[in-house]
């Protein structure tokens, strides 16, 4: 089994601004812009609100309610009005899918997906980043992988439920791919029944991948069995070893600022299963 350290949501570039965390320590990861999608932030919810306030107050109008939104992953299942037979999905394509294809990444594979985020507050009747709150990478959401199939495939058979993701608007590319959850969580050694995907609802210390004090988001401090020792090979995209620093109770990675899906072999660490099955148990 493969470990996936998938980066989703807002952040610089997609977006312009982090995704929130609130005071309350409830945490949202806003899916990026997309004009081709024909969903639209008024149209998603979350505690019973429409989307499209609060991005538009976080960008300061740079997006706004009626600009479309690219629900992807899409792991939570009152977030949009569903027909019969939805359950949670990602889609991938492009130089992303190719580097999963490349590295055999399938049914039974687990992404962990993260992203940018950063404390907001409510000031005077609209949402704000908190001042002096430093963004961080956190990981915010799960799916293990119980099929995969083309969109094109995707189309005929019993895939209607999921015509509304954005990425059967992107068809005729043969690597654009949908993966497909699982019911429930299976991995050798689990006694206990686990959704096979799912978002954590609020913020915690032991799903930030940022070092606590550090002044690059992009500083990660990991645990200790994440150092390439012995021969064992790095999560892709950090071959270069100036990247890592071994320290006696955890592992500092300067992380790629490029790159979307991070990929870790579970038979050179087996301790990443167990380690992502305990953030789970623990959501």
């Amino acid at each position: 089994m493969k470990l996936i350290l998938s980066r989703k949501g807002f952040d610089s570039s997609a977006g312009g601004v982090p995704s929130p965390i609130f005071a309350d320590g409830r945490m949202l990861a806003l899916p990026i812009p997309d004009g081709k999608s024909g969903i639209r932030y008024r149209d998603i919810t979350y505690d019973g609100s429409s989307l499209g306030d609060l991005v538009n107050q976080l960008t300061k109008g740079k997006v706004a309610p009626d600009d479309r939104a690219h629900l992807d992953p899409d792991l939570t299942g009152n977030m949009l009005l569903r027909k019969p037979g939805w359950r949670p999905i990602f889609g991938q394509i492009g130089q992303a899918q190719g580097h999963l294809r490349n590295h055999r990444v399938g049914p039974g594979d687990l992404f962990l997906f993260f992203g940018r985020f950063r404390r907001v507050e409510h000031h005077h009747g609209s949402w704000r980043w908190t001042p002096d709150a430093r963004p961080c990478h956190v990981i915010w959401g799960w799916m293990q992988v119980a099929e995969m199939l083309a969109v094109d495939e995707a189309q005929s058979g019993d895939h209607d439920w999921a015509a509304y993701h954005p990425h059967f608007q992107r068809q005729g590319d043969p690597n654009n791919v949908l993966y497909l959850a699982s019911r429930q969580l299976r991995i050798d050694g689990l006694n206990e029944t686990l959704p096979g995907a799912g978002v954590f609802p609020h913020f915690s210390p032991s799903r930030q991948l940022t070092a606590p004090h550090a002044t690059k988001t992009s500083t990660w401090r990991l645990p200790s069995w994440c150092y390439p020792v012995d021969g064992r090979t790095p999560l892709t995209y950090h071959a270069n070893r100036q990247r890592w620093r071994q320290h006696t109770d955890h592992t500092e990675l300067t992380a790629a600022a490029r790159g979307q899906e991070f990929i870790l072999d579970g038979d050179e660490y087996p301790e990443a299963l167990p380690w992502a099955c305990d953030l789970i148990r623990n959501r």
